[in-house]
């Protein structure tokens, strides 16, 4: 049945959101991991005794192969001289594509266990391993590491013998983002050196063991990605870096020949984890973030022959342009790849997961080397395969194998009969093909067990949202909406109920006999609840056909729904074009003053000009890019305009500052004085802010680390600037007083001005002071409809100031009508501009980590990303306490407008469910996964938004009557 009380519907909407966000990791992210599988090699010698791994953490394609400018010495030149002579005379080379998420922990499992992580394991930690898995290190004889703490203790972990693979680490606390990260590198080289030291000693265990076969030396330099972070992909602190690397790498080569005097059975492989956007950010799918450099050369490493002058070798294209390389051939490949052609190499066993294909065209050896290595290759990926193929037989009721491998002269045991044949008769180049073909045929074929169970699945979770939407309707039609009446359910509410449970039960036993996952269950419990329910409340139905029935203008609230429905659709668009929340404020400027009545336009002439203004001004920033250089000179301008707004609130507050009642004189007199101080203090705070975030940013720039004491000062700044709206007149502070509405905002707006700019690093701050204005303007106008509307009814209250806070909606409240659902889809469209009104909030990625370095450069990501969420929440406090002191001013029910817009918001979430997407570009794959997990999450943030309201705003003074005064 429909739940008694609004709790009840709030317990079961958030438990259903969660559940239901998980759904698409189920359907489209499944861990693509199998066990089980046979290992398979090459039988014959491998081309190189020992392989050496070179990471460059952070560091995109383009900036070490495109020719450097330098604007000191006019003279171009290359910024890693060593690692492009070895491309243009012993090495291949190419781009390397990852994938999302462009992190540091997925990038490293691709490049050296050739699979690609289901994009949820970055939830569970960067450091360690959320699953077990196969790699290069783990299938060497021993491997030596060097580098960061953060990547190299998960291979280590994850080796199957822990002895296998030596990790040499600096601290952690050595992670210092406020200096130059060369330093970290310089160790990483230092380090190898006192390392061959050490195993120059002949007969040592160190000397015998660094003699022997399939051994594996991996440097990890995280200094590039430190100084981009710091300092930006285009600054001399992140381009000096990658001269700093060539050559220290260059050393490093230099001891590997003369350690084993030039034995010419050394295979080197140069790369990078991840590459790093203009903003000096990464994780998401954006080009500069996807694309990361290749070189390798050594033992068994094809050369690349040039081209002849003026002309182009192949694989070159726009992109590789200004590069200057393309007599060279430009041989790109996927991430996965590099552990494919390290394992060909030196000959190990293909990591039992990888899904690489070997890239034939970088192998200098025999051609029947090659073609053993590529049905190795391809034997590896067959045996997940079948393991995949067995697993889904074993369990399906109704099984369909993958078509395209059930051919009659297509099954892998005739291509691998076919494979061999072609070796046999040294036909190498078809042995080749073949394998090529199988090994995508089974890529495909295991694409196709990960989609498996999609129809049913997503058939599942549509209804499920379907059904939460009649659900919650349900109740506000029956809460706020119709007049008390009788009973609600059918007559045949049992048997209804009765056939819900045996269709659950039907599932039920079909995911028990498939031995499904048990949030199969939960998926499917939802729906059939929802809808059980809806199908008991027969009356109710009939009740609201009947109210329809009965009204004088019939297409009234069929084109308010319909109109309704098409702003969530454009909301939905606005997620991929913010230039629609652009083209909205120019629509609420200039119709909205259209609108209203001509006698509302005459009394508030002025009011609605502002309005105009505001919202043309807030229509800027969305048609601004979200990759944008720190610009201290607008960080200044905005808080600059915030203070200035405070100290004009703090002129005019006599007029909405009141005294408590029922004290003395002075008392009261003191009371005044105070909260007029308080707006003081915190419009001191802003000005203090809008100086000390720059300060900071210069100091920490002039002397290559933070400063403690401006530290200090930041930390101090924030903190108390956030405390003061909870510990002032909120309902959390003790002794907590009814203020004026309009002060508690103003209070509130100055507060969290202070963090805000503090963490600004270019124009959000005036973003700020622009939204604020405009939310304040919207609650002014609707107070002042809500009024007119009133008096027109005559229904207009006495003109007195009434207390108002949240408590159960009391018998006068009046209930829910059609024009409330302008101010639900309005709170709607500024919840939304909140997340889009100075980047993107489906991509972190988009927002500068430069305000953070103010507060810690220490790297620690979780604390990190706090501070920029804690930004990127604060307008959404704003609109929260806006919408709080606004639904009471429009005399509704507590909880019903809220109700209202969270029952209807997941029209948008079906919309991202169909449009996640586990193909494409990785930018697109990416940005539809935080697309689907924002809107889902919509109805667990808007509760605690209302929370948050209510915490803020505490007990307020609206005044109310025809001339809005306040006695």
């Amino acid at each position: 049945m429909i739940p008694a009380t609004r709790n009840g519907l709030l317990l079961i909407g958030v438990l259903f959101h969660l559940v239901y966000l998980l759904s698409i990791f189920d359907i489209y992210f499944r861990s693509p991991l199998v066990h089980g599988m046979t290992p398979h090699k090459v039988a014959l010698k491998a081309p190189a005794k020992r392989l050496v791994l070179f990471v460059a953490d952070g560091l995109r394609a383009d900036k070490i192969y495109e020719p450097y400018h330098n604007a000191t010495s006019g003279q171009t030149e290359e910024l890693a001289p060593f690692l492009l002579d070895k491309l243009r005379t012993r090495a291949s080379w190419g781009v390397s594509h990852t994938r999302v998420p462009t992190e540091s922990r997925p990038g490293h499992v691709a490049a050296i266990a050739g699979f690609y992580e289901d994009v949820s394991a970055v939830t569970k930690g960067w450091k360690m391993n959320p699953v077990e898995f196969d790699s290069v290190f783990n299938e060497s004889r021993h491997t030596w590491s060097f580098g960061s703490p953060d990547i190299l203790p998960m291979f280590a972990h994850g080796a199957s013998d822990s002895a296998r693979v030596d990790t040499f680490m600096y601290s952690a606390e050595f992670e210092d983002f406020s200096g130059n990260g060369d330093r970290l590198d310089t160790w990483v080289f230092d380090e190898a050196e006192r390392f061959f030291g050490r195993a120059a000693v002949p007969g040592s265990e160190l000397n015998t063991m660094m003699h022997q076969d399939q051994i594996v030396f991996f440097f990890h330099l995280l200094g590039i990605d430190t100084n981009g972070h710091g300092f930006k992909p285009y600054s001399q602190e992140y381009l000096g870096n990658i001269k700093h690397v060539d050559r220290g790498i260059q050393r490093l080569v230099e001891q590997f020949e003369s350690f084993y005097g030039d034995d010419g059975q050394t295979a080197y492989v140069f790369t990078a984890d991840h590459g790093m956007n203009d903003r000096g950010a990464h994780g998401d799918g954006h080009p500069d973030n996807t694309r990361t450099p290749l070189i390798a050369w050594g033992a068994g490493v094809a050369r690349t022959e040039a081209v002849a002058a003026g002309q182009t070798a192949p694989g070159h294209d726009g992109f590789s342009q200004p590069w200057n390389l393309e007599r060279y051939e430009r041989k790109d490949v996927n991430q996965a790849d590099i552990a494919a052609l390290m394992t060909a190499l030196v000959g190990l066993n293909y990591p039992l997961n990888s899904v690489g294909t070997l890239p034939l065209s970088y192998l200098n050896t025999s051609q029947e080397y090659r073609a053993h290595s590529a049905l190795a290759n391809a034997q590896q990926v067959l045996e997940q395969y079948r393991v995949k193929h067995d697993e889904k037989q074993h369990t399906e009721m109704f099984f369909k194998p993958y078509a395209p491998m059930h051919q009659p002269t297509n099954t892998p045991e005739h291509m691998l009969a076919r494979i061999r044949q072609a070796i046999g008769a040294q036909e190498y180049g078809a042995a080749e093909a073949e394998c090529l073909r199988l090994i995508a045929l089974c890529l495909e074929g295991l694409r196709y067990f990960q989609r498996y169970d999609w129809l049913l699945l997503r058939s599942i979770v549509s209804a499920g949202y379907l059904g939460w939407i009649m659900f919650s309707l349900l109740y506000i039609f029956r809460s706020y909406v119709l007049p008390q009446s009788g009973p609600c359910r059918s007559r045949r509410a049992g048997a209804v109920a009765l056939v819900g449970l045996l269709v659950f039960a039907a599932f039920a036993a079909m995911f028990y006999r498939q031995g499904s996952p048990a949030m199969y269950y939960a998926y499917t419990a939802f729906p059939v609840y929802f809808w059980t329910d809806v199908l008991q409340q027969g009356p109710l139905l009939q009740q609201i056909a009947g109210s329809y029935a009965r009204l004088s203008v019939r297409w009234r609230p069929v084109a308010f729904v319909g109109v309704y429905v098409a702003i969530l659709e454009a909301l939905v668009y606005a997620y991929f074009d913010r230039r629609v929340y652009s083209a909205a404020f120019a629509l609420l400027a200039v119709l909205w003053p259209l609108t209203v009545s001509p006698r509302f336009r005459r009394q508030h002439t002025g009011l609605l000009a502002l309005w105009t203004a505001c919202c043309l001004l807030t229509s800027v920033f969305t048609l601004l890019p979200v990759e944008r250089n720190d610009h201290l000179g607008l960080v200044i301008a905005g808080g600059a305009l915030i203070t200035l707004s405070g100290l004009a609130a703090w002129h005019y507050s006599p007029t909405f500052t009141l005294a408590p009642p029922g004290v003395a004189a002075k008392e009261a007199q003191h009371a005044v004085a105070l909260d007029r101080l308080m707006i003081l203090v915190e419009t001191l705070l802003v000005g203090v802010a809008t100086v000390l975030g720059p300060l900071t940013s210069k100091e920490t720039e002039r002397r290559g680390h933070l400063p403690r004491l401006h530290q200090l000062s930041c930390w101090a700044v924030l903190i108390i600037a956030t405390l003061l709206p909870f510990v002032h007149g909120a309902v959390l502070g003790r002794g907590a007083r009814d203020q004026h509405y309009l002060y508690r905002l103003v209070t509130i707006y100055l507060a969290f001005a202070t963090p805000f700019v503090l963490l600004t690093v270019s124009y959000e701050s005036l973003f700020y002071f622009a939204y604020s204005s405009v939310l304040l303007l919207w609650l002014t106008i609707e107070r002042a409809l809500y009024h007119e509307q009133a008096e027109q009814q005559l229904l207009a209250p006495t003109p007195k100031t009434r207390l108002s806070h949240l408590a159960p909606a009391a018998s006068g409240s009046r209930r829910l009508g059609i024009n409330d659902m302008r101010t639900g889809i309005m709170f709607l469209f500024f919840v939304n501009v909140a997340f889009f009104g100075t980047g993107n909030v489906a991509s972190l990625a988009s927002f500068s980590l430069d305000s953070v370095y103010r507060l810690i450069t220490l790297f620690d990501p979780f604390l990190m990303s706090a501070l920029l969420l804690f930004k990127i929440f604060i307008p959404f406090f704003l609109v929260s306490a806006v919408f709080g002191v606004l639904n009471r001013s429009l005399e509704l029910p507590p909880f019903s407008l809220f109700l209202f817009v969270l029952s209807t918001t997941d029209v948008m979430t079906v919309n991202f469910f169909f449009l996640v997407r586990d193909d494409g570009s990785w930018l697109d794959i990416g940005m539809s996964i935080s697309h689907f997990c924002i809107s889902g999450l919509f109805v667990l943030f808007t509760i605690v938004l209302f929370v948050l309201s209510h915490a803020l705003v505490g007990k307020v003074l609206i005044p109310v009557g025809a001339k809005d005064k306040q006695r």
